[in-house]
């Protein structure tokens, strides 16, 4: 890929979680053709070695790493792993997340005579084991990484942390309570961290991507013909750009977050990136 800006990641270590899925990949791409040595983390390391592989045979230096962001002692073993490798973390990519069905109603409304209907999954019916799977892995599966990873910025020149929001995380979508209530903590964390992390000079934001098409969003927003479902005709009708998004679109942002001489005062921040979701009304 031909990143959309050039900025100088030159002895830079970039460790991105979730570096296996369709956009991570594509922020770990970025980031090593800038210069990066990119650490891809993953819990399903074939993918993350995958990854690696595609960046060492265009030129660049990555490595694929097991890590489950779940669990600290794993993300110090990948940490171990990158510090021998390449050297100490300067800038984190939290992109690991996701969604889980037993954290989804069937319905986008409730109705009265749903409630006796065993065939859906109401909001009575959300499954707690469900809904926390997915607060874990989004917001535990950032404050994790966050911590094992900056303590190596401190004292270092342009560290920087970049988390992956959501718009659920500003106006909830229909189905997803779990999910859209963890990305909307991501947003509140990413607010709260750069507070905390100021007096050490590193910086947190985070992009709120819009709608693009995913390995966990594909079956939902497609049919098996490769034609659009009915949730997905909502979606772009209330995209004012009436389409979805390509993972490229995101790489503009991130690398001007990132970049110290172009964004060395932006700090806190939630970046949408939709299309004008987040602007249209609806009329």
């Amino acid at each position: 890929m031909s990143v959309p800006i050039k900025i100088n990641l030159q002895n830079k270590v970039c460790v991105v979680t979730g570096g296996g899925g369709v956009l991570c990949s594509a922020f770990a791409k970025a980031l090593a053709e800038c210069g990066a040595k990119v650490a891809i983390l993953d819990l399903r390391v074939e993918n993350a070695k995958k990854v690696a592989n595609e960046i060492t045979k265009a030129g660049g230096q990555a490595i694929g790493v097991e890590a489950n962001v779940l669990i600290k002692e794993s993300l110090e073993n990948a940490r171990k792993e990158i510090l021998d490798t390449f050297g100490t973390c300067d800038i984190l990519l939290n992109g690991a997340g996701g969604n889980h069905p037993k954290g989804t109603t069937t319905k986008e409304y409730l109705f009265k005579e749903d409630i006796d209907n065993s065939d859906l999954i109401t909001f009575f019916d959300l499954d707690p084991k469900g809904i926390e799977f997915v607060f874990n892995l989004n917001f535990i599966g950032t404050l994790l990484p966050s911590q094992v990873f900056s303590k190596d910025m401190i004292g270092k020149k342009g560290t920087s942390i970049i988390n992956v929001s959501s718009m659920n995380a500003f106006t909830p979508l229909t189905k997803i309570p779990a999910y859209s209530g963890a990305k909307a903590a991501v947003s509140n964390f990413t607010k709260w961290l750069a507070v905390h992390m100021s007096k050490v000079n590193i910086r947190v934001n985070a992009i709120a991507p819009g709608f693009f098409l995913t390995d966990q969003n594909r079956s939902l927003l497609t049919n098996e013909d490769g034609s659009y479902t009915e949730r997905a005709g909502k979606i772009l009708a209330q995209t004012p750009m009436n389409r979805f998004g390509e993972p490229s679109e995101l790489i503009g942002t991130l690398l001007w977050l990132i970049d110290e001489g172009a964004s060395g005062f932006v700090n806190g921040t939630v970046i949408p990136v939709d299309g004008g979701f987040s602007a249209f009304s609806g009329v």
